[in-house]
């Protein structure tokens, strides 16, 4: 049974990745964070093609299929600069659950494109009390932080929207590919976005004057990252599908759950009654997808 441990780890490691870089951008550009984090990441997601031995297809790969992960790895790369951004102006507590929209995004998205219709109903129910949760706690943090303007929102939307992206690109793209391979060819699009982002912005003058447990804590969050998806890898290798998805989705309540110890960032009533539908939701889609 450890692929159950491992799926529970990969949780943990998920939810730990927004409190660790959130702790990593306090006086850091977020732009620099993301580029520096996304080093560390695509050090994993190679491990994991090297564990496979999925790098000898790299040459088979399609023209078609090249160019559809290179544009899911530029909506990898939006979405990520986008969530660092509202990382960087709002709460954890508040953040992670717009960003957690891409789930229901994505399968709006494979019901009109792909026409991924079987148990509809479910997946609507799903969609219906995830978004309910949602609206539930992003009401609570637009009075919260109103003092500090509601541009994270917007970042924040902006980042599901190109995380749900990322999925039917690379649904299309990974056609014949295995995954993780496809995941690394992403993650190194996102890698020299990110660079070319800060040294368009001129950041990278001030790589040198980084704080130093900053730069810790960045690279703890790339490194929580890259420790999910290895153990992720091996929950769905090894385990059973239905019982990882929704394993794995408890990272949200982790994430929140941290936020509470680490963070001090409190949850009102009616925040957690939308954190139950959030949870709740995503188990309906998980389950009947």
């Amino acid at each position: 049974m450890w692929w159950l441990t491992a799926a529970v780890l990969s949780a943990v490691f998920a939810g730990l990745t927004a409190i660790l870089a959130k702790c990593g951008i306090r006086k850091t550009s977020s732009s620099v964070a993301t580029a520096l984090r996304t080093i560390i990441v695509l050090i994993f997601s190679i491990i994991v093609v090297l564990i496979v031995g999925s790098q000898k297809a790299l040459g088979e790969i399609k023209p078609a299929s090249w160019l559809f992960l290179v544009l899911s790895g530029f909506a990898t790369g939006a979405s990520w600069l986008c969530y660092f951004k509202a990382l960087s102006f709002g709460d954890v507590n508040k953040v992670a659950p717009i960003d957690k929209l891409s789930t229901v995004i994505s399968v709006l998205l494979a019901i009109i494109i792909f026409g991924e219709t079987n148990n509809l109903i479910f997946k609507l129910i799903g969609i219906a009390l995830f978004g309910a949760g949602t609206y539930l706690m992003v009401e609570k943090a637009g009075a919260a932080q109103q003092a500090k303007g509601k541009s994270w929102v917007i970042y924040a939307l902006l980042s599901a929207i190109f995380a749900a992206l990322t999925s039917v690109l690379a649904k299309i793209g990974i056609t014949g590919v295995e995954s993780n391979l496809a995941t690394a060819i992403r993650t190194v699009v996102v890698l020299v976005m990110a660079w070319v982002v800060v040294f368009v912005k001129g950041e990278h003058k001030s790589l040198g004057d980084i704080d130093k447990k900053e730069l810790a804590f960045i690279a703890l969050s790339g490194i929580a990252t890259g420790a999910s998806w290895l153990f992720y890898y091996y929950a769905v290798q090894n385990g059973i599908l239905s019982v990882v998805i929704p394993i794995d989705k408890m990272s949200i309540l982790l994430t929140v759950l941290f936020s509470r110890v680490f963070l001090k960032e409190k949850l009102s009533h009616k925040a957690k009654v939308g954190l139950a539908l959030m949870f709740a939701g995503t188990l309906v889609i998980a389950y009947w997808k």
